[in-house]
């Protein structure tokens, strides 16, 4: 059951069919989860949280609420969602990755992250507040990026900043292109998802 505070519009917390929530996991009231909803144990979810189909939340991750989510995103273990984070479809976030909203804490400025479809954030990344991660973008590992990037880029460091196109990463066993990851990677998305994506890199 959801918990009613002064942070909620009093309408109750929504969790559609065929989800799974792990023990230990808190949903306040005034949040709407799609079908297929799956967590971790120990998750945290606040307020006015609004995700698509098949989210999967890691164990220990916290969305703070006043969120905007789409479908299929994947938030892997420790992963802290900033307020007013916008976050497309098909988003996979690491463990240890927090998206942060205040641009000079403590303050009640609230400025959310935006995150684009296909966009991949590497383990223990920092996104600072009112940064724009575009669609198919890679942020490396350990990074702190702020500002807005470039489609299918790679940004990496801290501060980050504009490496290359992502099709320049390679994958290890056959030296193809490894983004945009739909290319060859596929596992638990429906078919039909799939072929789209089959035909989208034919030939």
């Amino acid at each position: 059951m959801g918990i009613e505070n002064n942070f909620s519009d009093s309408s109750p917390l929504v969790i559609s069919n065929n989800s799974y929530i792990r023990s230990h996991s808190v949903f306040y009231a005034s949040s709407s989860f799609g079908e297929g909803l799956i967590t971790g144990h120990r998750v945290t979810v606040r307020e006015l949280t609004n995700a698509g189909k098949n989210l999967q939340i890691g164990t220990l991750g916290d969305i703070q609420g006043h969120c905007e989510i789409g479908d299929y995103v994947r938030f892997h273990s420790n992963v802290h969602i900033g307020q007013k984070s916008i976050i497309g479809n098909f988003v996979w976030v690491f463990p240890y990755v927090v998206l942060t909203n205040d641009p000079h804490p403590p303050s009640d400025v609230l400025m959310g992250v935006t995150v684009e479809d296909f966009a991949v954030i590497a383990t223990m990344s920092v996104i600072l507040p009112g940064a724009h991660v575009n669609k198919g973008v890679l942020v490396g590992a350990h990074s702190c990026l702020k500002g807005k990037t470039k489609e299918d880029f790679v940004y990496a460091g801290s501060p980050a900043k504009e490496i290359f196109s992502t099709e320049n990463i390679k994958l290890t066993q056959n030296d193809k292109p490894a983004y945009p990851w739909r290319r060859h990677f596929s596992r638990g998305y429906p078919e039909e998802f799939v072929q789209q994506w089959n035909r989208e890199f034919e030939g």
